[in-house]
């Protein structure tokens, strides 16, 4: 960005730490003057079987997928409402979106991924009157995890409809629509390829 000519920070934060987000807005405050725009994408993703799971290892989970976005909107919407709007992009899942469940050993990753869209949803009515527009994105097949085999690939590849992985600009194709759009608040948007068809 700064070679481009642009303003930049790269601020480093534990949004497990509840204190984090009013400190990482704080900082982007005193760079910037103003934030129009957030981004929640934060998120933890570990497989462990249900009999395995421990009150810690649900707490970690929640405390980055599904209350750093709540703390991270409280702390920027004073600063929207002072300019008069903004929005908030949210990160949920396709399989949330569903509604069913589909892979066993996530079931934190999938609750906190449900509750995005609860929090997606509350926050556009709560905050509609003051022109701040809140939406999410729940992503299927973009990039395989690492270590993701040629097979495993290919069994994703056949079963989304579009016979393909999406690719990141994919995600920041739909960004940019949902900060395009002036009269869409409370939209999840699935970004999957039709997997949700299926």
């Amino acid at each position: 960005m700064r070679a481009q000519g642009r303003r930049a920070l790269v601020a480093h934060a534990d949004l497990a730490q509840p204190n984090a987000p009013d400190a990482l807005v704080a900082a982007v405050i005193d760079t910037f003057g103003q934030i129009d725009i957030l981004v929640n994408m934060a998120s933890v993703y570990v497989h462990r079987p249900f009999d395995e799971l421990t009150a810690a290892d649900w707490d970690a989970v929640m405390s980055v997928d599904l209350r750093a976005a709540f703390l991270c909107a409280r702390a920027v919407v004073p600063h929207m409402r002072r300019r008069g709007g903004g929005r908030i992009i949210n990160f949920s899942d396709w399989i949330a979106r569903s509604g069913r469940p589909r892979y066993r050993g996530f079931l934190p990753y999938y609750v906190a991924k449900s509750g995005v869209i609860g929090l997606t949803e509350g926050l556009a009515l709560e905050l509609a009157s003051d022109n701040i527009l809140v939406n999410a994105i729940a992503p299927g097949p973009i990039l395989a995890p690492p270590g993701t085999s040629t097979e495993e690939s290919r069994a994703v590849e056949q079963a989304t409809p579009l016979g393909r992985w999406g690719g990141e600009i994919e995600i920041a194709r739909a960004v940019l629509a949902l900060l395009d759009g002036n009269f869409i608040t409370g939209e999840t948007l699935r970004v999957d390829g039709g997997r949700h068809l299926e």
